[in-house]
C-alpha cells in the first residue's frame, strides 16, 4: 500500500502482559511500523505463549524470591516451619500473609473493638480499645522489623493476632478468671487456643507455626522484661511484637491516663521527659530509634553474617532504664487504682458472676452458643464489654449499674 518514496520504517514496540491467577499466561507484543510522510501504519501483533515456560512462576514465588534481601537471621516464609494440617499454596500470598489474612477475618479479631483496654465503659470517643492498640502494635511492629530487614508480614500477623484471647474488661477480667481456675488464665494462652482450637467453629485458623509461637510468648511480667528467658526457637519478628506491645501499651495509655485526669504530665517521672520525650510521638519515636540502634545486628551485614550466634531485639540501656520506670510508674498509678476503682470492682463482680452462675445452672441462660472444643470459660473470655454486662444484667439487674453508660 506504500506507493511513495521513503527513507524506510521506523519501529514502536510495545508490551502486555496476560495475567490470571497470578500466573503469566503470555506476552502480547505490538511492533508498530511508521513512516514520517504517511499517515498508515503497518502493525505487527506477535503473541509469545509463554504459558509453558512461565506457569510455574506466581505473585507469592516472586515474593519468597524476593526474601533474599532480608536479613539472614529474618523468617522466611519459604521456610516456613509450616502448619499442623499441610494445605496448598497460594498463588498470591506467602504463608504469613495467609496467616495475617485469616486473623483479620476472625470473629475474634472483630470482637477486639468493643473490648476494654484500661479504662472501663468510658463515655469519651477516643479511648483506646482493645483493636485500635492491635493496630498501633503491629505499626510499631512494621517499622522496627523493615528497618532490621525482618520479615514484616510475620511481625504483622503475630502483632495483629496477640491479644485475640483478651477477656473483656481488659487485664482486669484477666486476672479475675486467673483466679477463678485452678490451672489459672492469661490472655496469651487463650490467644493461642483461640486461633488454634476454637475459631471456625472449633476447627481453628490453621496459622503456621512460627505465629502461634510468637502469639503465646508476647506477654511481659512486671519489672525488666527483657531479662526474661524466650524459647530459643522464638523468632525475631516475634521478639520486634512483644516490645512493640510494650511500647504502644505505655503511651496511647498514659495518653487516656491523661485525658482520664487520672494523672498529670508534672507527676511523671522527670527520666520519662528527660529520657524518652515529652510528647507522645517523641517517646515513640525515642523508643523505635533506639530498639534499631541497639539491635541493628540482626540486620545480618558486615561481619555478622558469618557469626552464627542469633541476635536479640534489645534496648540500650539508658532507655531501657526509662522505659522499666516508666512501666513501673503506669502500673503504680494507672493500672492498679483502676482495679481498685468501682468500674473494676464491678467488672470482677460480673465475671465472677458469669462463671458460677454459667457453670452452677447453664440453662439458666438459654441458647449458648458451645460448638465445638469450647467451654463456658472460652465463652466468657470471649465476650464484649458489653455482651457481658447485658448477659450480667439477666441474672442480676442491680450488679451492672456502675457501668452502664450514660450519654
Amino acid at each position: 500500500m506504500l506507493n511513495r518514496y521513503t527513507t524506510g520504517p521506523k519501529f514502536q514496540t510495545t508490551a502486555q502482559l496476560i495475567i490470571l491467577n497470578g500466573k503469566i499466561l503470555y506476552v502480547q507484543q505490538i511492533n508498530i511500523k511508521y513512516y514520517e510522510s504517511f499517515t498508515i501504519f503497518v502493525i505487527e501483533i506477535i503473541f509469545f505463549n509463554l504459558g509453558k515456560i512461565l506457569s510455574s512462576i506466581s505473585i507469592r514465588e516472586n515474593i519468597e524470591n524476593g526474601e533474599i534481601n532480608l536479613s539472614p537471621f529474618a523468617s522466611k516464609a519459604k521456610n516456613s516451619l509450616g502448619r499442623k494440617t499441610a494445605e496448598e499454596n497460594c498463588d498470591i500470598r506467602t504463608v504469613f500473609q495467609r496467616d495475617r489474612d485469616r486473623i483479620i477475618h476472625s470473629n475474634a479479631f472483630k470482637r477486639l473493638k468493643d473490648k476494654t483496654q484500661v479504662f472501663i465503659s468510658p463515655t469519651g470517643d477516643h479511648y483506646i480499645t482493645r483493636l485500635t492498640h492491635t493496630l498501633e502494635v503491629a505499626q510499631i511492629a512494621r517499622t522496627i522489623s523493615r528497618a532490621l530487614k525482618l520479615n514484616e508480614d510475620l511481625t504483622e500477623a503475630i502483632s495483629l493476632g496477640h491479644d485475640l484471647g483478651h477477656t473483656p474488661f481488659g487485664h482486669i477480667g484477666e486476672d479475675e478468671l486467673n483466679n477463678l481456675l485452678p490451672n489459672g488464665f492469661t490472655h496469651a494462652k487463650q490467644s493461642y487456643r483461640i486461633v488454634e482450637f476454637l475459631e471456625k467453629s472449633g476447627e481453628g485458623l490453621n496459622l503456621t507455626q512460627e505465629v502461634k509461637e510468637g502469639i503465646l510468648n508476647h506477654s511481659k511480667p512486671k519489672g525488666d522484661f527483657f531479662d526474661k528467658k524466650l524459647p530459643e526457637t522464638l523468632s525475631l519478628e516475634a521478639q520486634v511484637c512483644r516490645v512493640s506491645d510494650a511500647i504502644a501499651y505505655l503511651n496511647h495509655d498514659l495518653k487516656d491516663a491523661l485525658r482520664d485526669g487520672i494523672i498529670t504530665v508534672e507527676m511523671m517521672p522527670k527520666i520519662v521527659s528527660s529520657d524518652l520525650g515529652t510528647t507522645h510521638s517523641e517517646r515513640i519515636n525515642t523508643m523505635v530509634k533506639d530498639i534499631i540502634s541497639t539491635s541493628w545486628s540482626a540486620r545480618g551485614e558486615m561481619a555478622e553474617k558469618n557469626t552464627k550466634t542469633k541476635p536479640k531485639i534489645q534496648m540500650s540501656f539508658k532507655t531501657r532504664k526509662a522505659l522499666n520506670i516508666f512501666r513501673d510508674y503506669m502500673f503504680q498509678e494507672v493500672y492498679e487504682p483502676q482495679d481498685k476503682s468501682i468500674e473494676g470492682k464491678t467488672a470482677r463482680k460480673i465475671v465472677n458472676l458469669l462463671f458460677v452462675q454459667l457453670h452452677k445452672s447453664p440453662d439458666k441462660i438459654k441458647d449458648i452458643p458451645l460448638k465445638k472444643n469450647h467451654s463456658i470459660t472460652d465463652y466468657i473470655a470471649g465476650m464484649t464489654d458489653q455482651f457481658a454486662i447485658r448477659m450480667a444484667k439477666k441474672l442480676d439487674s442491680s450488679i451492672t449499674k456502675p457501668l452502664e453508660r450514660k450519654y
